[in-house]
């Protein structure tokens, strides 16, 4: 199939979206409690932003979501960052036909279908950064186009927040928090990729607010464990100035000087505090760790990135629409996470293919209280 009559196909797709599902939304996903609430995890999008052909399929999970608001019961939805593939390129090669001014404004309106009825916070990944030649984060459009005020709801629940690497103040370090139908309250502390030593001295502070000593916490990050469920280690790689050599956009690999690894980050910021769970992206795969920590508390950190699914990096379609629904159940300590492609749901011929049910896609865990 060209990519001429895939993107057709995928404009089709999308306009008959309500067709698939309805109103109400169709029963291959449910509730396994119908008093539960859930979170969607959607992992690495730039392979979708940085196509025009797989563009279509980040609106159509996001159309999925809005017409399931209702029946899942979804009260928030979360994405690690890596939101573009390239910051601030303007050079056309194989890494993706759209200018990294237009990936940005696909990702705002593409999450614009979610505004008034659902908040979503969107973590920074390496991608979304443009670096110095010393090893430094230099800026992020970011805060130009994923902004506060832009939904109503993220607004509403935002609490805290921490300039960014110039200086302002961004939703790339902020917390938000919530309470969720089991009348727990949920922090949700969302930090930019391999954060720097005053984001995290920032995000101890904020934990340990008294008034926030109740809440569950929940962190999200972009880099943090890897696919075979150790933490990432090191100085953390940055996308350095680049050249294009045979159309293909060609960088060294540079550490950051001022950036936190996984491990770091539970080291300094995780195991010391009451953190309970931990939400990752970065890595291609899945993982899913356990770990106790300083209190003897049980922290659930859990990785998903879907990016190269469905055909690579360059020659695929961003990722076969892949999500996770985590389910929260009334006891107010249980979790479900399963596994989940609207993009396969939305045909009857692959049907069969939208859920994973194997014990790496679709698990249960349990908060110690």
């Amino acid at each position: 199939m060209n990519r001429k009559v895939l993107s057709l196909f995928l404009l089709i797709l999308f306009v008959s979206v309500p067709f698939c599902w309805g109103k109400s939304g169709d029963k291959r996903i449910k509730l396994d409690n119908p008093d539960s609430w859930t979170l969607v995890f959607i992992p690495d999008i730039q392979n979708y932003s940085k196509y025009t052909r797989n563009q279509p399929i980040l609106d159509l999970m996001l159309a999925w979501i809005e017409s399931h608001i209702d029946s899942l019961h979804i009260k928030l939805v979360m994405c690690p960052g890596d939101l573009v593939e390239y910051n601030d390129w303007i050079v056309n090669n194989n890494d993706g036909n759209v200018p990294s001014n237009d990936q940005w404004k696909f990702v705002a309106r593409a999450f614009d279908r979610l505004n008034g009825k659902v908040p979503y916070i969107l973590a920074t990944g390496n991608h979304d950064y443009s670096y110095t030649l010393d090893g430094k984060k230099a800026f992020s459009q970011y805060r130009h186009y994923i902004t506060s005020n832009r939904n109503v709801l993220n607004q509403r629940y935002l609490r805290q927040t921490a300039p960014d690497c110039e200086g302002y103040m961004t939703m790339e370090n902020a917390a938000f928090e919530m309470k969720m139908p089991d009348q727990k309250n949920y922090l949700f502390l969302s930090l930019e990729y391999a954060p720097r030593d005053t984001v995290m001295r920032w995000a101890n502070n904020v934990v340990k607010l008294p008034e926030y000593k109740d809440d569950r916490i929940v962190l999200l990050t972009h880099s943090y464990i890897r696919a075979n469920n150790e933490y990432v280690t090191g100085k953390q790689g940055m996308i350095s100035p680049s050249y294009v050599s045979d159309n293909i956009f060609r960088r060294a690999g540079v550490g950051l000087e001022d950036g936190n690894s996984g491990k770091d980050i539970w080291e300094k910021l995780v195991r010391p505090n009451n953190i309970e769970l931990v939400l990752c992206g970065h890595i291609m795969g899945k993982g899913f760790r356990q770990d106790k920590n300083i209190s003897g508390q049980n922290v659930y950190q859990m990785l998903f990135d879907a990016q190269s699914e469905g055909g690579g990096h360059r020659n695929g379609n961003g990722g076969d629409g892949w999500l996770r629904v985590l389910e929260f159940f009334p006891d107010g300590k249980t979790v479900k996470v399963k596994t989940f492609s609207p993009l396969f749901d939305c045909s009857p011929s692959t049907r069969h293919l939208s859920t994973r049910t194997d014990k790496e896609n679709e698990f249960t865990f349990v908060f110690d209280k």
